[in-house]
């Protein structure tokens, strides 16, 4: 098992001016951190690839889509732009080093239809994934696609859905992951619904019930642990969390009060939760 921190906490978009928070993460004992890709060339992420190396953080990533790249669009340049912008994150992803891109990168956020996924939607999001999978095998990162919950998107809302999805594409670089706060929304039950997830999802976050510190909220955590280490996990578990200091990424993730009291409070004490769960259940 390996620990991260997901950097959205701070910013949308990684630059020189977090590179001491890089320094106080790892000091703070964290394997790794998830980097957002929303933006940027090849130069950036390899001058942050130099970076987390030099603190010896490994690396995940998170990204999404936007409308105009949206994989089950019925319009097929549409869907070619999304394979682009997967190839570009992919490429991004194995610059720093990750082998992991993680996110609800199957249709755009907070964008329905009023009705659920239809069987075309679903034939085209497996046809631009079956694409973008194999640009990732040639890169050695494995997608591993978040389904989100049903205020977020109409898309992928549940475990069973991801399941699915991850059968039709059929392809090893493609799987799904497993989001606390998502499943504590949707699913019946922890232990369960991650037992019947394996072993198609490779990735987790690590996110409290209302996006604040790890273990201070309503999330079953004792069954997902138990649950997590029964199913022999061992990739990458990574802390979720979302302040307020971004206006529009406090939008997108509804929050519209303060959480915690300080983004300290949420690494120190959440990797100190995690790691004392998951040595419990040993």
């Amino acid at each position: 098992m390996k620990t991260g921190m997901n950097l959205l906490l701070w910013n949308t978009h990684i630059t020189q001016e977090h590179y001491p928070l890089l320094a106080k993460l790892k000091a703070a004992g964290f394997d790794g951190v998830e980097i957002p890709l929303f933006e940027g060339d090849a130069a950036h992420y390899k001058t942050l690839a130099a970076e987390l190396k030099k603190n010896g953080l490994g690396c995940t990533t998170v990204t999404c889509v936007g409308p105009d790249a949206n994989p089950i669009s019925p319009d097929a340049a549409v869907r070619k732009k999304a394979v682009e912008q997967h190839k570009w994150a992919i490429e991004m992803t194995a610059i720093m080093g990750g082998d992991v891109l993680a996110g609800p990168f199957h249709s755009p956020l907070a964008v329905f239809s009023g009705n659920p996924p239809t069987d075309d939607e679903k034939k085209r999001c497996v046809e631009v994934c079956q694409q973008s999978a194999e640009v990732a095998k040639q890169h050695k990162v494995t997608m591993c696609i978040e389904y989100l919950n049903r205020f977020e998107c109409y898309f992928l809302t549940t475990a069973a859905q991801a399941k699915d999805l991850v059968q039709r594409v059929n392809h090893p670089s493609f799987r799904t992951m497993y989001d606390t706060f998502h499943a504590n929304i949707e699913e019946k039950n922890a232990a369960g619904t991650i037992k019947a997830l394996h072993p198609h999802f490779a990735h987790v976050h690590i996110s409290e019930s209302d996006r604040g510190v790890p273990g201070t909220g309503m999330v079953h955590w004792d069954e997902s642990f138990k649950a997590l280490r029964e199913v022999k996990y061992d990739g990458w578990l990574v802390i979720e969390s979302f302040g307020r200091a971004l206006p529009a990424l406090a939008a997108a993730t509804k929050v519209w009060r303060d959480l915690f009291a300080s983004p300290e409070e949420v690494y120190t004490k959440g990797l100190a939760f995690m790691k004392a769960k998951w040595g419990q259940f040993a």
